[in-house]
């Protein structure tokens, strides 16, 4: 007689059945509170080997302190270098928790629909080997769900701003958290945790991505364990136990790995998914190792909206670049400051409520606050993007006057042989900005351009190759970045005017910089 659903892979519910004293046992070692996770996943649960196939699960060193972490914290943040067995781990203990804790509900939230699958997989077949006198009985086995006759029930579902609402959670397990997309891992994490509050427990694991994306936020509160006199505690400030592991802890891992590691997927990827370090995933136009290196400093004065990071000074030369929005909620307008030839950011603003009239006053604002503070000894540069929204700045800009802005109204140069009638300004099409984002890349690698803005720091890390280009993550803002893109033009084109400008910041030849990561096509 073939093998059935009913008969074979699981057992059935509410069914009566005989025991040995020594089954008895071994479900009560297995049902305790205390001990019960690791005698469970040591002597009944079954994994997968890519290579050696079916075989009892033993935990290495690392994996015991995690089943540790897992169970003995309400809340725990583990970040683990790839194929360590963090996901294994954790359907084993997901699978203990169902069993032997009656009415719970277990929520698994994956980046993505093929990973919450891959885990209930895991799940099934440790599931399908367990002996009928440990395992709990079934009531339903799907794919995306299994429920148990004690009540209890393990759900997988995908990522999204939604997942888990309306549910009672008693366990919450995100697998690869910081692959999420930023706004949606928000977004749920802001929705999930007051179904966690009345009691709920979470387990977040992930590889690191970004240094400001959820998970390394959660990280990050999970790591500052001292409390209000000093003392240090098993606990960070955010009521998370942080756990971390080594790649050379697993057994099968030495220095020979590592190389030949590297050497298959270069020293960046293998910082990132085998060291943990917070280097961006996606391919953004600065380097990741760089963009972890840059550091903010806070405003030193504030004008409105206006951020100050520095004084201005007598003798340098200041260039500013206004990026139009409509001013309706949507967009962001915004403003880049820049001082030649140190190239370091002095100010910014951004605001997406303010109209193209209204731009333009804090346009004149900031030239003629850096000649106020200055006077008639500095030279000041200003312009904006004359396409699109641009051409609504320029009329308001006649409206208002050069002559009530003090400096000079930079634009690019025309091409020769132009025919149709020339614009002040910059006209950005996909080659100029490819050619600035060229540029922009390596003043910052070759750390000859300062930047001071955490916010700008933020959209930089967000700013990905996009379609033959580079535009911000889907749900992410570049409005800083397209200014600060608009100033490297300006100084492109004072460039061609001063020798000694065009010597300090013409591209680096000295050492290798990364290509830009990203296939540029003629025409």
């Amino acid at each position: 007689m073939g093998k059935t659903l009913e008969n074979s892979l699981i057992k059935k519910p509410y069914t009566a059945a005989q025991f040995t004293d020594e089954q008895l046992e071994e479900f009560i070692r297995c049902a305790d509170p205390v001990t019960g996770p690791k005698h469970f996943m040591s002597h009944y649960f079954y994994i997968q080997h890519p290579t050696k196939g079916r075989m009892n699960y033993v935990p290495f060193d690392y994996q015991d302190r995690l089943i540790d972490t897992y169970h003995n914290f309400r809340f725990s943040i583990s970040l683990m270098p790839r194929q360590t067995g963090k996901t294994t781990s954790a359907a084993g203990y997901l699978l203990w928790y169902a069993m032997f804790n009656p009415d719970s509900t277990i929520l698994i939230a994956a980046h993505k629909y093929t990973g919450a699958q891959e885990i209930m997989q895991r799940i099934r077949y440790a599931y399908e080997l367990c002996p009928d006198f440990i395992r709990a009985g079934c009531t339903s086995y799907n794919k995306g769900s299994i429920e148990f006759e004690n009540g209890s029930r393990i759900v997988s579902q995908t990522t999204t701003e939604t997942t888990g609402r309306g549910m009672s959670i008693t366990l919450l397990y995100c697998d690869e958290f910081a692959f999420v997309r930023p706004t949606i891992a928000r977004e749920f994490w802001t929705s999930i945790s007051p179904t966690l509050s009345t009691g709920g427990k979470a387990i977040i694991t992930s590889t690191p991505n970004s240094d400001e994306d959820q998970f390394a936020t959660i990280w990050k509160g999970a790591n500052k364990c001292v409390d209000d006199y000093g003392n240090p505690t098993q606990i960070g400030i955010n009521g998370f136990k942080a756990y971390q592991s080594r790649w050379d802890e697993h057994p099968d891992r030495d220095e020979k790995w590592k190389q030949e590691e590297m050497g298959r997927i270069g020293e960046e990827r293998f910082r990132r998914e085998h060291q943990c370090e917070f280097l961006i995933f996606d391919e953004t136009l600065i380097n990741s190792a760089t963009l972890l290196d840059l550091a903010s400093s806070n405003p030193i004065e504030k004008q409105g909206q206006i951020r100050w990071y520095h004084k201005p000074k007598k003798g340098n030369t200041y260039l500013v670049a206004l990026d139009p929005s409509l001013g309706t909620g949507g967009d962001q307008a915004a403003l880049q400051v820049l001082e030649l030839p140190s190239c370091m950011q002095v100010a910014e603003w951004q605001h997406n409520k303010t109209p193209i009239p209204g731009q333009i006053r804090v346009l004149r604002e900031i030239c003629n606050y850096i000649h106020e503070q200055i006077g008639i000894e500095t030279e000041i540069y200003y312009s904006l993007e004359n396409n699109t929204l641009g051409e609504a700045a320029l009329i308001s800009l006649a409206e208002l006057g050069e002559e009530n802005i003090r400096g000079i109204f930079l634009s690019e140069p025309a091409k020769a042989g132009q025919v149709r009638r020339y614009r002040k300004g910059f006209t950005t099409t996909n080659r100029s900005k490819l050619a600035a984002c060229a540029k922009l890349k390596n003043l910052i690698e070759y750390k000859k351009l300062t930047i001071s803005s955490s916010n700008l720091i933020s959209e930089l890390k967000n700013f990905v190759a996009s379609g033959g280009s580079f535009a911000a993550k889907p749900g992410e803002t570049d409005d800083l970045v397209m200014s600060l893109l608009l100033v490297v033009r300006m100084i492109q084109t004072l460039q061609n005017f001063d020798p000694e400008l065009d010597n300090k910041l013409r591209d680096g030849d000295a050492d290798f910089i990364e290509p830009m990561p990203f296939v540029m096509l003629s025409g």
